[in-house]
Formats: structure tokens, C-alpha cells, sequence
């Protein structure tokens, strides 16, 4: 954790508690609220300017954003630094902590409609066949590879999987998103066929003390989502896949060739736990390649 002053560190977390209380925000997003707070008070600091958080004007906003831009952060990352610092200074003023508000001019940056990094039907096919299935490391990850892609989860809900959100019976996992919000999720034949296995053959090995982790790491612990990461790109190379990579991408390999094969946008949505339907609209753009070779192929005038 980054050191901040003293008189700082109680005040951020005095928020970031609030925020976690109220909205129910996500561990992950907490986390980044926090680092992003940390870093614009360490800044105050560094500028000389003898003030902190609390009393920060909108010049020292404006002149962090313009270091920012000299060290090339994407938009991305300082529209999620504005949106920490106006949360931040919207609870000071509701908490009468602050009369005034630093950021009631500054705009979010324009964020480009960025499209998920996937991998081809084949290229998946050859991830969930990279892992050596004759150890019992390996047919933990086979299965777990096989749930991510059936069921389209985030890493985080993945390695965070307890036994009592897995129905053996009905085939479907409890799982637990962002905010906390729960979704049923179907898992499908082939991926339940190679979680009984696992269940069988490896986790009993794996889960050295009895415990609830549906897969544990190599420690019998529940394994971080940086390690999987580290797994997932692993096996890529094993399977000799090119295309650049992100944690998401079986999930994003799971939307699209869903919608690819005609399901339903908003059975998609419910099944990725998005909020929003327009979150989950960006992956009809990478549909549209499958619309318009069939298109092409299939009408007359294609």
C-alpha cells in the first residue's frame, strides 16, 4: 500500500467504508478508489502545496490531470480517477466535511467504444486441450477452464467458488458478481462432465485440510486471480495461440459466440450479470463479422 500522511489514511478509509456500506461497490473497485485517492494525496504532497485532501482546489485537480497526461495514462484509467475524486468529494459535502466541490468544472475524458479482446471457436477448443490432465494441478485447471467458458465468469467469481454454489444435480452455479449481486448460471454437460472428475480425482489431493474452496491452489488455499491469470496465459502458450489476451477473454468468448450462435442479447446479459443492457451490446459488434459472412453467403444479393 502506498504511504500517504497520517491524517489522510483514516479519511479515505472512513470513505471508501461508507461507499462499501451504501452501494454495496465492489472489492476491486474499493480497491482502485483507494489507490487512486492515495496517489492524488501523495501528489498534494509532493507539489509542496501544504494542502490535503480535504482542502485541494480545482488548480491542483487540473494540474495533477496534466502530469497524468505527460505520463501517458489512458483515458480509461483517469475517467475511473475522476470518478473515484468526485465520490470522494460528494461524501465530504453530504458529510458537511467540504462546502465547495473541486471537480464541478473538470469533464471526463472521450473513451472510444473498445472492443473485447476473443478468441476464435478453435483457439478456445485448443486452450481447454493445453492443460497436461495426468496431474492433478492440471485437471483442476482443465476443469476450471471449462466452467470459465461455459459459464462466462469473471476470474474473480471463478476462484472464489465455494461447493455450496455448485448444483451437481441441476447443473448450475450460484455465483456471486459485482455488488455482491447474485446470479444462477448453467454450466453445461462438458464442463460438468470434467468438474465431477476433478471433484473425484483432485481436489481431494489438491484440498490438503477439509475446507469449502471449490478450487484450491497447489497450497490448499483459495487460489488469487493473479495466479489464474498467470495459468491462463500459460496454457495459451502451450496451444500456441497468438491473439493478445486479457483475464476476460474466455468471457468474452463465451458472449460472442453465444450471440454468434442466435441467442438472445438479453439472455446473455442475465447470464453475465451485467446491470445494464448496453454493457452487453458491445459484443454485437463482434457478432456482426459472423451476420455478414452469413449474409454474404446465403442471400441473393450478398
Amino acid at each position: 500500500m502506498l504511504l500517504v500522511p497520517t491524517t489522510e489514511s483514516p479519511l479515505i478509509e472512513d470513505f471508501l467504508q461508507q461507499l462499501w456500506q451504501e452501494s454495496a461497490t465492489s472489492r476491486h473497485t474499493l480497491s482502485a478508489y483507494g489507490s487512486d485517492l492515495r496517489h492524488f494525496a501523495l501528489f498534494l504532497t509532493k507539489e509542496g502545496t501544504g494542502l490535503g485532501l480535504l482542502q485541494a482546489q480545482p488548480q491542483h485537480v487540473e494540474a495533477y490531470l496534466a502530469e497524468r497526461v505527460d505520463h501517458h495514462y489512458s483515458a480509461r484509467s483517469t475517467s475511473r480517477l475522476l470518478s473515484a475524486l468526485r465520490r470522494f468529494y460528494n461524501w465530504l459535502q453530504q458529510s458537511g466535511q467540504r462546502q465547495d466541490h473541486p471537480l464541478a468544472q473538470t469533464l471526463n475524458p472521450k473513451l472510444g467504444r473498445s472492443l473485447p479482446k476473443t478468441l476464435s471457436e478453435a483457439e478456445v477448443e485448443a486452450l481447454l486441450q493445453a492443460p497436461d490432465l495426468s496431474e492433478a494441478i492440471g485437471l483442476r485447471d482443465k476443469a476450471m477452464l471449462e466452467v470459465l467458458y461455459a459459464a462466462g465468469l469473471r476470474v474473480s467469481e471463478l476462484v472464489g467458488l465455494t461447493l455450496r454454489q455448485l448444483n451437481l444435480r441441476q447443473g448450475v452455479l450460484l455465483v456471486q458478481g459485482k455488488g455482491r449481486k447474485e446470479r444462477l448460471v448453467p454450466i453445461g454437460e462438458e464442463a460438468m462432465d470434467w468438474l465431477q472428475r476433478y471433484l473425484r480425482e483432485a481436489r481431494p489431493e489438491l484440498l490438503r485440510q477439509p475446507g469449502e474452496v471449490l478450487f484450491p491452489s497447489s497450497r490448499g488455499q483459495q487460489m488469487t486471480r493473479q495466479t489464474f491469470w498467470h495459468r491462463i496465459k500459460f496454457y495459451a502458450k502451450v496451444a500456441g495461440i497468438q491473439s493478445p489476451l486479457s483475464p476476460h477473454t474466455l468471457r468474452h468468448a463465451f458472449a460472442t459466440h453465444l450471440l454468434n450462435h442466435g441467442a438472445d442479447l438479453r439472455v446473455v446479459q442475465l447470464l453475465l450479470g451485467h446491470s445494464d443492457l448496453s454493457t452487453t451490446q458491445i459484443y454485437t459488434h463482434i457478432a456482426q463479422a459472423r451476420l455478414q459472412d452469413l449474409h454474404q453467403q446465403h442471400h441473393p444479393r450478398g
